[in-house]
């Protein structure tokens, strides 16, 4: 009875095994093709003949889809090529004059207030460019944005920047705490998830200070296997980035292309040969900016940038790290066009405490 039994279990077993391998077989043949055997099998000689006919025509069809979808991806190549430098190309600045019109200097505060928390928290410049990048391209897929959301987009956009570059990134709790309890940490959150929809993910543009950063480079470099370490000054640079934090603090920076501000701002410290030198543009391609760009240095020229420690930061990494200066009141006088000849303030020194929010009764 155990044997018989056990016989019983094989052929069970057996038949459960070819079943599935009925259904595999069915699954993996297309249905045009069963549909064509059948037709062979049942129908007449014409009808077997018409059957087999269909089979080519479709078989022939898919072959041409397939031959075709090459040349489709060739004829996108430029397009996605194209779209990595779109953040230095795209045409931002309808959407940023709509909005400061109505605002009359209300994101100029609001570049001046993030730079105030990447200083006190030592975030990188890279960190505080690719704030403003997210914001100025967020800000462009939006309309009739009221301004009591700005604070709230810029302090999103920080943390978006802050978690993709920094390693030990502020939580999210200390960036709800620097807006007095204007954004709570729910805020930030669903703000950043619509960000990231409408900026469709595309978090990794080449920056202004990242375009600085690869120019100075280039003109300093003499060996070749330390293309990794900087070889340029850390004072020249952060002169040329303080006078890069004043320009796109005005919405006319939008006109240019990143590479070019970069361009330009290196031009009015070095010379055009360096410039073509490091960067490959040449006088036309940089000459309206650098123009737009001489009232900024006249005023940033007169402010002194100076190397500031910052506890836990490398002597070698400090010219990394953002730091902040009394940027509306020069941007003040460059509209204006008043040019003093009193000494400028210099940038405060860093506590390295908590930065203290201003009180709700201040704000505007």
């Amino acid at each position: 009875m155990r044997m018989v039994a056990v016989a019983v279990l094989r052929m069970a077993v057996m038949i459960v095994v070819v079943a599935v391998m009925i259904v595999v077989v069915a699954v993996a043949v297309p249905a045009d093709t069963v549909l064509v055997v059948v037709g062979c099998e049942a129908g007449t000689g014409s009808g077997e003949a018409g059957a087999v006919t269909g089979s080519r025509d479709r078989e022939r069809s898919r072959l041409q889809a397939k031959q075709q979808q090459p040349l489709s991806c060739q004829e996108e190549a430029p397009q996605e090529l194209q779209a990595l430098d779109y953040v230095q190309t795209r045409k931002r600045r309808t959407a940023e004059q709509e909005i400061k019109k109505r605002e009359d200097g209300k994101i100029a505060k609001k570049h001046q207030y993030e730079i105030k928390v990447c200083e006190v928290y030592a975030l990188h410049r890279e960190t505080f460019y690719l704030a403003q990048d997210f914001f100025d391209r967020f800000m462009l897929t939006q309309k009739n944005i009221n301004k009591s959301m700005l604070q709230l987009i810029g302090i999103t956009s920080l943390f978006i920047a802050s978690k993709l570059e920094e390693i030990y990134a502020p939580k999210i709790q200390e960036f709800a705490y620097v807006t007095d309890g204007a954004c709570s940490e729910d805020d930030i959150v669903r703000m950043e998830l619509i960000m990231l929809k409408a900026l469709k993910w595309e978090l990794c543009p080449v920056t202004i200070v990242s375009w600085l950063n690869l120019y100075l480079q280039v003109d300093a470099l003499k060996d070749v296997p330390k293309v990794l370490l900087p070889q340029y000054s850390q004072e020249k640079f952060i002169q040329i980035a303080q006078l890069l934090d004043l320009c796109i603090l005005d919405v006319n920076s939008l006109d240019f292309q990143y590479r070019t501000l970069a361009a330009a701002a290196l031009c009015h410290y070095t010379s055009i040969e360096i410039v073509k030198k490091a960067s490959g543009l040449d006088w036309d391609s940089i000459s309206e900016c650098v123009q737009w760009m001489v009232p900024f240095v006249n005023v940033a020229k007169k402010v002194p940038a100076k190397l500031k420690n910052f506890k836990k930061v490398a002597a070698e990494d400090r010219h990394n790290i953002q730091t902040h200066t009394n940027y509306l009141d020069m941007l003040e006088e460059v509209n204006s066009g008043v040019v003093s000849t009193a000494p400028g303030q210099l940038s405060p020194v860093s506590t390295g405490g908590i930065i203290t929010p201003p009180k709700s009764t201040e704000k505007k």
